[in-house]
């Protein structure tokens, strides 16, 4: 496959800031948004002793939705009705940081859809029930690793499916989030993941760290220690691919609608920084 050369994106402020002056795309003082909406869910799988909630904020920039997930409760009153037909360059200023995420995403998106002209692979996640399609999606995101049996990967945002996925391929999962707990196996689950990159071979992180903050310190610790990063995105899946070759090794994104919001068969897309990136 063959992609458009990007430039490398130092951090996601500057991303925000060449956004801002139309240095990516139209100017974003001419573009607004048309809808803007949260989806808000909890999970509990048959045969899952834990289950988990979270939020998104979505928002419409004529055929691209941005997504951020947040924790549930943490956007401030009245933040859909704030970005419902505001103006994207306002929305890339917000002062809550998932809704600069989702209004970059969107922005990006509209830009640059997921498409092989700007280095997206499609991979197909086959209809089934909930659990069905979380490990189906789990093994997609996998299989961007360059990780042997034996090693270990440090995964940042807990997702069950995804240690199941490592188990199965007989590599060691070191799970990591900011809420703590336990995994499904009664793990303990740390919260300082920037202290765990040196036990690793590699690290899988969420898209959720672009909006909690945690992304580009992750980022770099990734680089400083030679650990290639791999992100799966439902937040930010047309952000991430941004910062391929530049501390990123691989992206799986998945934009709105997502895997969990019904049993269809979808479309998640893989990107890899030796293909080229996105444009």
């Amino acid at each position: 496959m063959t992609a458009a050369p990007h430039a490398l994106a130092p951090c996601l402020d500057t991303l925000l800031g060449q956004a801002l002056a139309g240095e990516l795309g139209p100017d974003p003082t001419t573009r607004r948004i048309a809808v803007a909406f949260t989806t808000s869910q909890a999970v509990r799988h048959d045969g899952r002793s834990g289950g988990y909630r979270n939020e998104v904020l979505s928002l419409r920039l004529d055929r691209a939705v941005g997504s951020c997930a947040t924790e549930p409760g943490a956007l401030p009153p009245g933040t859909v009705e704030d970005c419902a037909g505001a103006e994207v360059a306002g929305l890339l200023q917000h002062p809550v940081l998932p809704v600069r995420v989702a209004a970059l995403d969107a922005y990006l998106m509209d830009v640059a859809p997921h498409t092989p002209a700007h280095g997206a692979q499609p991979v197909t996640v086959p209809a089934g029930s909930s659990l069905e399609r979380s490990r189906a999606r789990a093994a997609a995101v996998t299989d961007l690793l360059d990780v042997e049996p034996g090693g270990a990967v440090l995964v940042v945002g807990v997702v069950n499916s995804l240690l199941a996925e490592l188990r199965s391929r007989g590599i060691k999962g070191i799970p990591c989030d900011l809420k703590g707990g336990t995994t499904e196996w009664g793990e303990p689950i740390g919260t300082d993941a920037l202290a765990e990159i040196g036990r690793c071979d590699a690290v899988l992180a969420s898209g959720m760290t672009l909006g909690n903050g945690t992304f580009d310190p992750l980022r770099r610790s990734a680089q400083e220690h030679g650990k290639p990063l791999v992100m799966f995105a439902q937040t930010g899946s047309a952000v991430l691919p941004r910062f391929l070759g530049a501390g990123v090794a691989a992206v799986c994104a998945e934009p709105y609608p997502f895997f969990w919001l019904d049993g269809g068969p979808g479309t998640i897309h893989h990107y890899r920084a030796d293909d080229g990136g996105t444009s």
